[in-house]
């Protein structure tokens, strides 16, 4: 089981025994925590959506360490003004241990698993040929239980978004449904055709 939470404005998608960075956190080394604002959860084919976050959802943690990131070098220039300013940053980090995900009526996860039944039949299709997947998206989609091109045919757009609302960066996923029924019905020549007027899965 997994959950994509909501940890000091940033999302992570985060699992059973995972340790996790995220930016410095209020609480000393070995305190408990928790977070409410759970915007998913996966446990094989069930997902659960929040609107937007799932009602009565937590995510428990504990904070293991307090640190800092690398050091980042930031340098500013301006032409023919003579303007140079070079400055050093180090992000404050708190890393902390997952330990539960409770769902409302007080479930709890089980130990997260390196392998998915669907992985394990060997029959997942690459979803990395439909234009605008890549390998984190298509893995992200595999987890949640949608591993072949009929399954993400028959996936509205909407929620396909929502299963992917922890991946970094923006992406278009209208044209994706479209694009898996052809492929699961066997029309590569007619897919590679419209895949090169697309420009990452948008039109």
């Amino acid at each position: 089981m997994y959950a994509i939470v909501e940890i000091a404005g940033q999302q992570f998608k985060v699992a059973k025994d995972q340790k996790v960075f995220v930016h410095r956190l209020a609480g000393e080394e070995g305190d408990s925590i928790s977070f409410d604002k759970v915007l998913l959860t996966g446990d094989g084919e069930n997902i659960t959506l929040g609107a937007p976050a799932i009602e009565g959802a937590l995510v428990g943690a504990k904070i293991t360490r307090h640190l800092k990131g690398d050091k980042v070098i930031v340098f500013k220039k301006k032409r023919r003004k003579g303007y140079r300013k070079k400055n050093g940053h180090r992000q404050s980090l708190t890393e902390i241990l997952i330990e539960d995900i409770t769902l409302k009526g007080g479930k709890k996860a089980a130990p997260a698993k390196k392998t998915t039944a669907k992985k394990a039949t060997g029959k997942a299709d690459d979803l990395k040929k439909i234009e605008g997947i890549g390998p984190k998206i298509a893995e992200t989609l595999v987890e949640a239980g949608v591993s072949t091109f009929a399954e993400l045919a028959k996936t509205d757009a909407a929620k396909i978004s929502e299963i992917i609302a922890g991946v970094r960066g923006s992406h278009v996923t209208d044209t994706w449904p479209a694009q898996a029924q052809l492929a699961a019905d066997g029309k590569w020549d007619e897919l590679k055709k419209w895949q090169d007027e697309l420009d990452g899965g948008k039109a």
